[in-house]
């Protein structure tokens, strides 16, 4: 069983970064996919990006493309999201998710396990 933890989350002005954190514990990550989904009231809860622990792969939704980045410390099975140049469409309550196994899929059901979630507000 695997337990997911995010923080980072807040409210920042349009064009601002923050940095999202995902602590995992439980089990071994080695080959594991971690990603990052967001949701918005109304809204199907969509892919944002995803990293492959096993060979290092990253994808991003197109929508992020460019202004998100991915990452991991390897030491403290934390995955981080880098978000620069944030605009009003990214708030959301993003949330942290993992797969056992190195998927590449993108969509919610593609992934097993959950974080509680943290909201990121965007203002114009």
């Amino acid at each position: 069983q695997v337990q997911l933890v995010e923080s980072g989350g807040g409210l920042v002005q349009a064009g601002g970064s923050l940095r999202l954190s995902c602590a995992a514990s439980g089990r071994t990550l080695s080959s594991s996919t971690m990603g990052w989904f967001r949701q918005a009231p109304g809204k199907e809860r969509e892919f944002v990006a995803r990293f492959r622990w096993i060979d290092g792969n990253r994808s991003y939704a197109d929508s992020v493309k460019g202004r998100f980045t991915i990452s991991r410390d390897n030491a403290k099975n934390t995955v981080y999201l880098q978000m620069n140049n944030l605009e009003p469409e990214d708030t959301a309550v993003y949330y942290c998710a993992a797969s056992p196994y190195p998927i590449t899929g993108s969509r919610p059901h593609d992934y097993k396990f959950w974080g509680q979630g943290t909201q990121v507000t965007v203002s114009s």
